[in-house]
């Protein structure tokens, strides 16, 4: 797939709680409303990935579309949570995974890692009227950057630096009030609920971009791998979550993302079903805007790969 035929594609969310009904007519994807008007209607080569939120009936025809035009389709249930990922994947592309089995270093997690560094000091430097606790923590952020080019140990201690920067940035992004800090999965309030969103959101398109060319993604090159997790898609998120995390400040500040979106049950923070389409829309945004540059860096980094080249010279995102 060139850059131009993927400018053109297009990523389908259907949610079924409203009714919707997903059906295909002379190969064009046609999302239907309750009362039978269409909601949505394009041509399926168009089609980038299909995101289906809550339950449906999956027909052999959508199976078989999805390969003919390649496109994956993502299920979700309707709290957002990922339970399959079915329909079109690159597969057989041997050369590339015997590169993958065969790499055993850690210069490319280090440069994975240096990239989220810099872009979480951007991140932070976005924000106006920097105090001088706001200006150290990008100084400090900056400071682990420098420490990871330096780096000559395990990937445990590149976790350590990662994750000791990582608690420096949650807290300076999210600096508008009182804030526990950053508990992955746990959504002990809406701040992390709404990041848990954002986040597997973020894991499907990269994940739908790692499988445009065949690799593994349970074959990581930072995160060990582990029983049915998919560390390659883990490791390569990594430089774009800051695009959620300002994303989600954004929306705080604009009151798009509030508390009492949320049912709180057991300490657990849950997203309203309602505001789904809602959440969905602002977290997807700029993934959306920076769709092209995403694109570009999986396939520099697979071409990179391939030929075997120096961390160096793997692609970078910057913000």
């Amino acid at each position: 797939m060139s850059v131009d035929d993927f400018k053109m594609k297009q990523t389908v969310f259907v949610f079924t709680r409203d009714g919707e009904k997903v059906a295909f007519s002379n190969d064009n994807l046609v999302v239907r409303s309750a009362d039978d008007k269409i909601r949505f209607q394009c041509t399926c080569y168009r089609i980038y990935a299909l995101f289906i939120v809550g339950n449906i009936t999956i027909t052999s025809g959508i199976i078989q579309r999805s390969h003919k035009f390649g496109f994956p389709i993502i299920l979700m249930s309707s709290s957002l949570k990922t339970y399959d990922y079915i329909g079109h994947r690159t597969e057989g592309n041997f050369l590339l995974r015997e590169a993958q089995y065969s790499y055993n270093d850690i210069e490319l997690a280090k440069h994975v890692v240096i990239d989220k560094l810099h872009n979480q000091a951007e991140t932070l430097d976005l924000q106006r009227g920097k105090d001088n606790d706001l200006r150290c923590a990008i100084s400090t952020i900056k400071g682990f950057e420098s420490d990871v080019w330096t780096f000559s140990g395990d990937y445990k201690g590149l976790m350590g630096i990662e994750g000791n920067a990582a608690k420096v940035f949650f807290r300076n992004n999210f600096n508008m009030g009182t804030w526990a800090g950053r508990k992955p999965k746990i959504k002990s309030d809406y701040i992390n609920s709404t990041l848990d969103i954002g986040y597997t959101i973020l894991f499907n398109v990269v994940d739908t971009m790692l499988n445009l060319y065949g690799f593994d993604t349970y074959r990581g090159i930072y995160h060990r791998e582990f029983y049915m997790r998919k560390s390659l898609t883990c490791d390569l998120m990594e430089p774009f979550r800051p695009l959620i995390d300002w994303q989600v400040r954004k929306a705080i500040n604009l009151g798009q993302c509030k508390p009492e979106d949320f049912n709180e049950s057991n300490g657990r923070y849950l997203l309203d079903i309602s505001k789904n389409k809602d959440y969905i829309g602002f977290l997807m945004k700029p993934l959306l805007d920076n769709k092209e540059a995403m694109f570009r860096y999986f396939q520099s980094y697979y071409r990179a790969f391939m030929k075997g080249k120096a961390a160096v010279d793997f692609p970078t995102f910057r913000l």
